[in-house]
């Protein structure tokens, strides 16, 4: 401490009002260096706080030195714009934010600026500094107070920092009343709310709320009325943007509108930490909490990682609002749907048969292998699409459609009751996985040889010659790579969902339906009434168009893409697998049952399923957590009462009650 105390002492000797802007604002960080130390502990921090004060305070010369320090600075620096716009994003657009973010990580700041978000973020840039400021008690923080008060009073005898919050509200406010006067907010907020006009109102209140905080003396009851009504007003212009979200389902959602959404709340939330400080009767606890939340809301600013994960909790919420409402019609919850579900699982296996006798088809031209996997693409995305347009269920595409359905019931998830209601839910969508996945494999197989059959009978040779049908059985073996490629397939699962819920809501959001139905020119090709139809059609499947094409283009694409770059990754699907498996059986006979070959792929069927159904669910899952801000307490308890309905009950994840 005798060292820490040399070297303060060293730092107030260069303590220069007079001094020139740089060297000020060097000398500032140099004193926050020394406040921090080697970081060893926050409460070592508060100790060296202690320390300036007694130095300053023991010396009359040196606070007022200080004061006059403090009197420069506040008239030389704007800290409107610290207070007002420190930590918020100016654009929505990820490659210019990412880009702003690489410069400042990269190029050195300089101390010479009148930006005191500039200099705020070389003088606390980290979350350290939050955290001894957090510490910081109400006595020092009112010896702080003391110590600058009275430095910079303006002409009409308020101080300075008063009108500078002020500033900063009346800045925040008019961005939260720009972004509720935007089209984009303004054509999805609820009427009935809207009808008192908030937005209109807000800045009028906050003028006579100013007036009354800068007024000469001061009236406290008129203070607290004007405060009372600017508060309610504020908090109205939140409940109407905030109504939005129950529109989304007939009005789409963009990133743009996500943006304002939360930059309005943020906004409204750094007005009410900005008034605290003025409204308080102590600001220094309510100036400490401010400083400490722009120190992280900055961090979070400069940080790459946060804008990534800022960008995808918007596309979370873009995508799995649609996906959520598609993926309701796949879970079971009776024995009537459990068995509905296995019939048309059985349904899609059968079709699936079709697809995989295709499949050889296509490789048996002989193509090079991007047109063999484009026609192959070709082939599921029309394959899926019949299965869809037939009523009929592929099992693996389920999970990434249930994922966000289920996620969407944690939006009240704090009481046991609802955990309980959300485990029930976990156990339906098992269940109904599981019946899906059977009802496909079961059927297809058989399907499978009989398709083999006919061919054989038809061409008078089998379906697959003993090369082919060995490589068949060879390529799907639980042995090689299968596990792997299964789990890629599983993220292509789940991309195929990402691709249905961004084109469903695209479709919403420009509002192609009500153009289909409306349109004069489609009108006059198609008719009104056909007109019509198409538009409730298109309406109806555009989710499961845009997922079923894009997956089978993907199965498709992706080892011809793949070993394009070497990479000789490939795909398995539990149902396509399966129906090889059965093709490659019944073109080598009854003699297969000796070969291994045969039972290392059979042992890889249910890997491949489990593969398929957890992976995607996983990534469609974590992302719906995200799009919801699922807390990690409550992510706990969830696992716990699964856990708990697993040992308890583990038939109910396979059969219904």
């Amino acid at each position: 401490m005798a060292a820490a105390s040399r070297d303060l002492q060293g730092l107030l000797a260069g303590l220069d009002p007079t001094a020139d802007v740089a060297q000020r604002h060097i000398w500032l960080i140099d004193l926050f260096d020394w406040l921090r130390g080697d970081r060893a502990s926050p409460q070592a921090a508060m100790g060296r706080v202690q320390l300036l004060l007694d130095a300053i305070e023991a010396r009359p010369e040196l606070r007022e030195r200080m004061r006059a320090w403090w009197r420069v600075f506040t008239q030389s620096v704007d800290l409107t714009t610290l207070l007002a716009d420190y930590g918020f994003a100016p654009r929505t657009a990820f490659a210019s934010e990412l880009g702003e973010r690489l410069r400042r990580k990269i190029l050195p700041g300089t101390p010479e600026t009148t930006d005191a978000s500039d200099l705020f973020r070389m003088v606390l840039p980290g979350v350290f500094d939050a955290r001894w400021i957090a510490l910081l008690d109400e006595t020092q923080l009112s010896r702080i107070g003391a110590l600058l008060a009275g430095a910079a009073i303006d002409d009409d005898g308020v101080p300075r920092w008063r009108h500078t919050v002020m500033d900063a509200v009346t800045y925040c406010a008019s961005q939260v009343v720009a972004a509720g006067f935007s089209p984009e907010l303004r054509l999805r907020m609820s009427a009935e709310l809207g009808a008192a006009r908030p937005f209109h109102a807000l800045m009028a209140d906050l003028d006579h709320l100013r007036e009354q905080v800068l007024a000469q003396p001061c009236d406290e009851e008129a203070l607290q009325a004007a405060f009372i009504a600017f508060r309610d007003r504020l908090d109205a212009c939140r409940a109407v943007a905030s109504s939005v979200y129950t529109h989304l389902e007939d009005n789409g959602i963009s990133v743009g509108l996500v943006f304002r959404l939360r930059q309005l709340r943020e906004r409204v939330l750094r007005i009410r930490e900005l008034l605290d400080c003025v409204m308080a009767p102590q600001p220094g606890p309510s100036v400490a909490r401010l400083v400490g939340r722009l120190v992280l809301a900055g961090g979070e600013r400069n940080s790459i990682r946060a804008l990534v994960a800022s960008n995808s909790s918007m596309l979370a919420a873009k995508v799995t609002e649609r996906s959520a409402e598609t993926g309701e019609h796949y879970i079971t919850r009776d024995r009537a749907s459990y068995a509905q579900m296995v019939k048309k699982a059985a349904g899609g296996g059968a079709l699936t048969s079709i697809t995989v006798l295709l499949k050889f088809s296509i490789y048996a031209l002989g193509l090079s292998a991007f047109w063999s996997g484009l026609a192959s693409g070709l082939m599921y995305a029309a394959s899926f699409v019949a299965i869809q347009l037939l009523h009929l269920t592929l099992a693996t595409k389920q999970p990434a459609m249930t994922a966000p359905a289920l996620a969407a019931r944690l939006r009240d998830i704090k009481s046991d009751a609802a955990v309980g209601a959300f485990v029930d839910e976990v156990a339906n969508l098992v269940r109904s996985q599981v019946a899906a996945v059977l009802g496909n494999v079961l059927v297809v197989v058989p399907a499978m040889l009989g398709v083999a059959l006919l061919v054989q009978l038809a061409l008078g040779r089998p379906l697959l010659d003993a090369a082919n049908a060995a490589a068949t059985l060879k390529s799907l073996s639980l042995a090689g790579p299968t596990a792997l490629f299964a789990a890629i397939t599983g993220i292509l699962l789940f991309s195929a969902s990402i691709v249905a819920g961004w084109t469903e809501n695209a479709f919403v959001l420009h509002r192609l339906d009500s153009a289909m139905r409306y349109n004069p020119r489609i009108g006059a090709f198609l008719g009104a009434a056909r007109a019509r139809r198409w538009a409730d059609f298109m309406r109806t499947h555009i989710s499961g168009f845009a997922s079923n094409i894009s997956l089978g283009l993907m199965l498709g694409l992706l080892p011809a893409f793949a070993g394009f770059f070497g990479l000789g990754l490939d795909v398995r699907h539990v149902t396509l697998s399966a129906g090889q498996i059965a093709a490659a059986a019944a073109s080598t006979g009854l003699a297969v049952l000796e070969h291994p070959a045969l039972w290392w792929a059979v042992a890889a069927i249910p890997v491949i399923g489990a593969l398929n159904v957890g992976v995607s669910f996983y990534f469609a899952f974590r992302l719906a957590l995200r799009a919801h801000s699922v807390s990690l307490g409550d992510r706990a308890r969830i696992r716990s009462a699964i856990w708990a309905r697993w040992r308890s009950r583990p038939v109910s994840f396979f059969l219904p009650a």
